[in-house]
């Protein structure tokens, strides 16, 4: 199975001057659990939310918040994106996926198109999802 069979492909990005406010507000709305941060379509970073947690203050919006917790909303995304990315390309095959997931400690893989331009995100949910959908399949065949 081809990764562009599978991948999520609800791409929201975001700039390497957007603010972590702005990154907080798309993890809040959308309920994704990574963003990429691009530069003139290409991709440079990911930042995952756990990325997020770890570099605003925990006090963030709420009454205990002073200024210097509500600064760190002011940060920029280039200063915490990951910056070494493990990236496949939409014909790759799952097994592929697999093996990179399995060598590394990530939670998404960037998916790339043929102009390395980025066109979803994979996540290990996204193999799991397909799996169960193979798996279905199978049984009502038999």
């Amino acid at each position: 199975m081809k990764l562009k069979q599978m991948l999520t492909h609800k791409l929201v990005t975001v700039a390497m001057d957007d603010t972590l406010a702005t990154v907080k507000s798309i993890f809040d709305k959308h309920k994704f659990h990574h963003v990429l941060v691009v530069e003139k379509g290409l991709l440079v970073g990911v930042i995952s939310d756990r990325d997020l947690l770890r570099s605003i203050s925990p006090n963030v919006n709420t009454v205990a918040a002073k200024a210097r917790d509500q600064a760190t909303l002011s940060r920029r995304a280039h200063q915490i994106m990951t910056r070494e990315l493990i990236t496949l390309h939409e014909d790759a095959h799952l097994k592929e996926a697999v093996e990179v997931f399995d060598n590394h400690k990530i939670s998404c893989i960037p998916i790339l198109d043929d102009n390395d331009k980025p066109t979803g995100i994979l996540s290990w949910r996204d193999i799991i999802r397909a799996l169960s959908g193979y798996f279905k399949a199978r049984e009502q065949a038999d």
